[in-house]
Parts: C-alpha cells; sequence; structure tokens
C-alpha cells in the first residue's frame, strides 16, 4: 500500500510539472471514450443503452478526433480551444443524425474556462455556450426537442461551468491564505528582527553609559594619584581608593549588563535592579569624589517613575555629568534637577564650565563645550535615542554666558516597547 502511494504521488507530480503531457492524456481519454460512446444507441428510454447497435460515420470520427486534439492546448488558449470544440459539436448536431458524442469535448473546454477566468466571463461565455449548443440539438436533431438527449447538453455543460467555477474558487481561497500564512511569516521574521535590532541598541547604549562613566572617573583618579604620589601619599592612596572602587562599580555594571545575553532560565542570569534614581547619591558621590562638585535637587513629592523611565532619567544624568567632567574643564560645577510636572518628569544637568586647554592630570587636553556637540561620540546620541524610545524629548546645548545645559522631558506614562528589567518593577521615587 505504501508503494502504490508513493507511485501515485510521484506520477501526481510529474503531471503537475508536465501539464501538457497530463492534457494531452486528457485528450486521448476523452477520444477513446468518445468514440465508445458513439457505438451506444441509447434506445427509447424504456431500455438500457445497446452497445454496438450503431456505427458512427467517418465524418463523426473526424469531428471526434478533431475537436479531442484542441484540447491539448486547453491551458494556453482556453477561449479559442473552447470556441472551436462548441463549433466542431454545432457542425455534428447539424450535419449528423444521429449525432455523435463530440460535445463531450465542449464541455470540458467550458470547465477549464471557467476554472481559470473570473466569474463574470463564466457566467457569460457559459450562458451563450449552454444556450447555442442545446438550441443546435433541439433544432436540428431527429428526437423531439423536449427529450432527454437535448437537456442532457443543457445539464452538462451548466455543470460543467458550475464546477469550473467552483474549482476557480478554491484555488484563490488557497492562494489567500498561502499568500496571508506567508506575509504573517515575514511580519513576523521583521518582527523579530526588529526587537533584537532593539535590544542591540539598548544594551549598546548601557554599556556605553557604564563604560564612559567610570572608565571616565578611573582616568581622572589615576592621572591625581600619579600627580601627588611622591608629594602627598595619603592623597594618592585615596584616589586609588576611588579607582578601586570606580572599577568595582564598572565590572558589577558590566556583569548585569551582560547577562542580559544569557538565556532564559540560565541559573547565572543576574538578579540585581538595575540602577535608577533611588541610587542617585552614590552617583553623585563618586562625581565628587572625581573633583566635580555636585548640587541636586529633586521634588520632594514621593511619586514613583515607571521603572524604564526611572532608568532613562539615571542615565541621562550619568552621561551629562560624565560629559562635564570630561570636557568642562577645571573649577566647573554641576547642578541636576528632577521634577514631577503633570504627566512628565523633567531632568535638568547644567554646568559652568568653559573648557579648558590645559592637561589635566593623568588625562587629554580639555575641551570647549561645543566639543560635546561635535566630538563624534555616542553619549549625546544615546541619551536622545533613549529618551526618543520612551516618546519623550532631549535638547542639549550651550548655555548664554558659558557653560552646558541638558534638558530630558519623560513622560510617566512610557510607551517604549522594550521589556521590563529584573528587579525593577514598580519604579523608583523622585528622591535621592
Amino acid at each position: 500500500m505504501t508503494t502504490l502511494s508513493s507511485g501515485f504521488a510521484r506520477a501526481r507530480r510529474w503531471l503537475r510539472d508536465h501539464p501538457l503531457a497530463l492534457d494531452a492524456t486528457l485528450a486521448f481519454c476523452t477520444l477513446v471514450v468518445m468514440i465508445c460512446s458513439s457505438f451506444t444507441d441509447p434506445g427509447d428510454g424504456h431500455g438500457p443503452p445497446a452497445f454496438g447497435a450503431r456505427t458512427p460515420e467517418l465524418f463523426s470520427v473526424l469531428l471526434m478526433t478533431l475537436s479531442a486534439a484542441v484540447l491539448v492546448l486547453r491551458r494556453r488558449r482556453p477561449m479559442q480551444v473552447l470556441a472551436v470544440t462548441a463549433a466542431l459539436s454545432a457542425v455534428e448536431y447539424v450535419l449528423m443524425d444521429p449525432p455523435a458524442p463530440v460535445v463531450m469535448s465542449a464541455v470540458i473546454a467550458l470547465y477549464t474556462v471557467a476554472s481559470r477566468t473570473d466569474r463574470p466571463t463564466t457566467w457569460r461565455v457559459g450562458l451563450l455556450t449552454m444556450g447555442g449548443l442545446t438550441a443546435a440539438a433541439m433544432v436540428f436533431g431527429s428526437t423531439p426537442w423536449y427529450s432527454q438527449e437535448n437537456f442532457g447538453v443543457f445539464a452538462w455543460t451548466g455543470l460543467a461551468g458550475a464546477a469550473g467555477d467552483a474549482v476557480r474558487s478554491r484555488r484563490a481561497f488557497v492562494d489567500a491564505i498561502r499568500e496571508r500564512a506567508e506575509r504573517a511569516e515575514r511580519t513576523r521574521e521583521e518582527e523579530a528582527r526588529r526587537r533584537v535590532a532593539e535590544e542591540r541598541l539598548r544594551i549598546a547604549r548601557d554599556l556605553h553609559d557604564v563604560v564612559a562613566h567610570h572608565i571616565a572617573l578611573v582616568n581622572v583618579q589615576a592621572g591625581v594619584a600619579a600627580h601627588v604620589m611622591d608629594k602627598r601619599p595619603d592623597q594618592a592612596k585615596e584616589a586609588l581608593a576611588h579607582v578601586r572602587d570606580a572599577s568595582r562599580s564598572a565590572l558589577n555594571e558590566l556583569r548585569v549588563t551582560v547577562g542580559l545575553l544569557r538565556q532564559q532560565g540560565d541559573p547565572e542570569a543576574p538578579t540585581e535592579p538595575a540602577p535608577g534614581l533611588a541610587v542617585l547619591g552614590e552617583l553623585v558621590t563618586t562625581f565628587r569624589n572625581a573633583g566635580l562638585p555636585v548640587e541636586v535637587a529633586c521634588a520632594d513629592g514621593r511619586e514613583r517613575l515607571p521603572a524604564a523611565v526611572d532608568l532613562a532619567a539615571y542615565r541621562v544624568i550619568q552621561e551629562a555629568l560624565t560629559n562635564v567632567r570630561k570636557h568642562a574643564g577645571t573649577g566647573a560645577r554641576a547642578e541636576v534637577s528632577v521634577v514631577r510636572v503633570g504627566a512628565t518628569a523633567e531632568v535638568t544637568v547644567l554646568d559652568n564650565g568653559r573648557g579648558s586647554t590645559a592637561r589635566l592630570p593623568g588625562g587629554g587636553p580639555g575641551r570647549g563645550t561645543e566639543d560635546r556637540l561635535d566630538s563624534g561620540g555616542h553619549g549625546l546620541i544615546g541619551m536622545r535615542e533613549r529618551v526618543t524610545a520612551l516618546g519623550g524629548a532631549l535638547t542639549a546645548g550651550p548655555r548664554y554666558g558659558g557653560g552646558f545645559r541638558v534638558h530630558a522631558i519623560l513622560p510617566v506614562e512610557a510607551r517604549t516597547g522594550e521589556p521590563e528589567r529584573p528587579g525593577t518593577a514598580g519604579g523608583t521615587g523622585l528622591r535621592r
């Protein structure tokens, strides 16, 4: 049974891949059926048909052969094949009595037209074929017009048109389902790629924030330690302690960020909460230890921010203060404010730095405030992407009279599509 079914499947695939061979086989089978039927006398309707009671004329055999031969082209030229077979069938009804079943080829041709065209065309062509062939059988046949042979022509041609239309509708329905499934698959793949790209950008921003902040502090403190190592060893020891703390914090945050790439269910995946405004005081302390005076002003209310907004506010402050430390020069001061205004939270970081061309201890030369806009880094770009992803807005630029200003407006009801991080549900307060 398995061998038979596999052989049938192979034969079906071969015929589907070679439609001309299938049509030739169908034409040959139709010719055989028409010739066999032409030897059958249907009788007067009161007894069974008698096979061999009559012999077809040579002209009828020629018409049956021609009508069967044109069926080979039924897929390529369905309308022309229908016209030829219908004309040959009409000629048979007009010239031969009793007529041979040439009309069988017209029935197959009408089915092909109905299955390969639209419904209005099927209605027009089908009614014309049904009416013409039935009228020819009724008018030129020797049997009464109401005989079952004449109504059989009407029924078979109508059935062919209806069957072809049903097959066409089913094919269109299957094609629509297949197209919808393929489109859904493409959409799913595009959505997966989009989510992967968004996740990569988010992790890249986090890595940039962590590395830029902590490495900048390590660089400054290491420079201070190298500068005072010989004359003031106590201050050098304190600077090295800050280097150790900053490097430990960088390693911890990098471990948390890279841990997001682990597979779900990995027992080594991090469970520590992401940084937020709740640890803003610790962030500010690291900058103060690095020699940057920072004043913080936060709202006194205890409103809680969504987790994504809370993290974005923290990262904006971290990146802005890092830029102040890197570019504002010596003697700069910074001010940080986080306030709740209606349905938004506003984060502002100001500094009075004017930049410096003097070389800082252990570091490179200072830069002016304009260097923050065209330095080619990713800090401002990352801040803007993070804020925009939440539906907010960020502006950054020099202040009138000197210094730099970073201002972010974050909607409290975030519309970001990023997943919440572990341990950040519920957000944190605005208090530090």
